[in-house]
């Protein structure tokens, strides 16, 4: 974890410029066959198909420098085909998104026939040092409204850079574990565990997975996910 906060405090300094769709077109390419990439598909959604699995997240989600099948949403598809689970995942990751940017889209991304939304978001709240009860308050908006809907919902934690303090990492921090308890939800600790930190597991900027990054980040969702299924 502490290789975690040297990461995020070294990406802080160019975090919004960092994890815009526009810094790497390869992040935001064409859907592939079994997802979505919500950075292509904002303007003209797919139509609504069997359950749906939706991902709702940033960068980490989109797969920001990979292509849409090396992101963990079209990972997580293999696993359900191959464990014979007839679900279609939606990669609703948008590049650059803190997590008001995730309620203001949450409609479209609810489309369909949802059933579990697996819900990433914070790691932009924390790069900008925005308040962790903001984080809190649109988290649990989206939550609701999922529960509204009779949506299962899995978190996906996230944690805070060291240089806005131990204060607001420790409030960050517990914004997660809070929520999970409060809406009965399960948590992914950390989307990133066993990935940040760890420099082969990363691209150039230091804060997105490679390729076998996101596998990782896949089995961490996976653990989750799959109780559920």
């Amino acid at each position: 974890m502490r290789n975690c906060f040297v990461v995020l405090a070294l990406a802080a300094a160019v975090g919004s410029a960092s994890c815009r769709p526009t810094d790497s077109p390869a992040g935001a390419g064409p859907p592939a066959p079994a997802s979505v990439n919500a950075d292509a598909a904002l303007e003209s959604p797919a139509p609504a198909a069997g359950p749906r699995i939706v991902a709702l997240g940033d960068s980490l989600t989109a797969g920001l420098g990979l292509t849409p099948e090396q992101a963990y949403p079209a990972l997580l598809q293999q696993r359900l085909d191959a464990a014979g689970l007839d679900y279609e995942v939606v990669n609703a990751g948008s590049s650059g998104d803190t997590s008001a940017g995730g309620l203001s889209r949450l409609e479209w991304a609810l489309a369909g026939d949802v059933r579990v939304l697996i819900l990433a978001l914070g790691g932009n709240d924390a790069l900008r040092g925005l308040p962790p009860e903001e984080l809190r308050r649109n988290l649990g908006q989206i939550i609701e409204r999922a529960q509204a809907r009779r949506i299962a919902v899995v978190l996906a934690g996230m944690e805070a850079p060291p240089n806005f303090g131990t204060a607001y990492v420790v409030s960050f921090h517990q914004v997660y574990p809070d929520l999970a308890a409060q809406y009965g939800v399960p948590l992914v600790p950390f989307l990133l565990n066993r990935v940040a930190g760890v420099e082969s597991l990363n691209q150039r900027d230091g804060i997105h997975p490679t390729a076998e990054g996101q596998k990782r980040v896949a089995e961490n969702v996976w653990k989750v996910l799959q109780t559920l299924l």
